[in-house]
């Protein structure tokens, strides 16, 4: 059940923040969602907001346009769904993606001369990320496989049916986050929308909503946990695949830059939350552990590995949720 009961006078408010993750990270999480589901006895579509950040954000509007979770599992593991949404849809995730590599990039120079200009005006006000993201040339891959996986359980071709569902991307001029669907944020198709919050730097195109450019929320921030700080919520739960609470001691070199970089994240994802408790929230945060991130290996884009992490994440998860919500409660 819920680590915190229903109040009688009223219906406690809660969001789901599903982070970014690459191909890997968010078949993780989908076991991380499963798990939460059977730990509190709640149902991911019944939140009161969804946010969705890069892999999330593809996550988040499944659910939100009604894909239950065990046809996610049966999607993620890559085999056909038979009900709801997503029935008789085809998916190749490496045809989606477009590999475990990044392609040939366009060589015309920084991906975006405007954010740098815009970062020298900002000095020292953007993440490192950001800036990064500026130099780094147009990425070469598309999209448009996964827009038209979200176009086809969107109702309408527009948006979803919950009514709080954001999506977190990064205008490619300035560097500032934009949340799609929250009110004041542009308007844009739910498939731009999920495109635009996938598109890492360097590795798929920027995509173009109404004149501006926008790429990765990551490059922002891997979580975005903060998004929901003054939304009058009670409990916020995290999943998050980039953040680790319980790390392993990998000896490849590749390994360990990425788990140098996980620590990053995690400590910025801390600092998320505690905006977020100090509006009056509870907040619950899971990471891959230990045996996640030797499922996961180096590379978060290798598809190949996806059945694997997804059935290491259905072991892992339940306990882990267990500890999290025992954690929490002991303060």
């Amino acid at each position: 059940m819920s680590p915190n009961p229903q109040s009688a006078e009223r219906p406690l408010r809660r969001a789901l923040v599903f982070g970014g993750g690459g191909v890997l990270g968010g078949t993780w999480a989908v076991g991380a969602l499963s798990a939460w589901e059977q730990a509190t006895g709640l149902q991911a579509k019944d939140v009161d907001i969804m946010v969705g950040t890069s892999a999330g954000s593809v996550l988040a509007s499944l659910v939100a346009c009604g894909v239950s979770t065990d046809e996610l599992i049966t999607h993620y593991r890559d085999e056909h769904v038979q009900t709801g949404p997503l029935a008789g849809y085809e998916w190749d995730p490496d045809r989606a993606t477009g590999g475990h590599r990044p392609g040939i990039p366009k060589l015309r120079g920084p991906g975006s001369p405007a954010l740098i200009r815009s970062s020298l005006r900002q000095l020292g006000q953007l993440p490192a990320t950001t800036v990064l993201s500026a130099f780094l040339p147009e990425g070469g891959r598309s999209l448009d496989r996964v827009g038209h996986l979200i176009d086809a359980v969107t109702p309408f071709g527009e948006w979803s049916n919950h009514g709080n569902l954001w999506v977190v991307a990064m205008d490619y001029a300035d560097g500032h986050r934009v949340v799609f669907g929250r009110p004041g944020a542009p308007v844009a198709p739910l498939a731009s929308a999920v495109m635009a919050s996938c598109a890492i730097p360097g590795w798929f195109a920027p995509v173009d909503i109404d004149g501006r450019s926008y790429v990765d929320g990551g490059a922002v921030s891997a979580t975005s946990v903060d998004v929901v700080a003054h939304s009058g919520l009670d409990e916020v739960y995290v999943i998050a695949p980039m953040i680790s609470f319980d790390m392993d001691s990998p000896t490849g070199i590749q390994a360990r830059l990425e788990r140098r970089w996980r620590s990053q994240v995690t400590k910025v994802c801390r600092d998320e939350m505690a905006l977020v408790r100090a509006a009056g929230a509870r907040v619950y945060a899971l990471g891959p552990g230990r045996e996640d991130l030797e499922a996961i290996g180096a590379n978060l884009m290798d598809s190949s590995r996806r059945r694997l992490v997804l059935d290491t994440s259905l072991r892992t998860s339940t306990n882990a949720w267990k500890a999290e919500f025992a954690e929490q409660l002991a303060g």
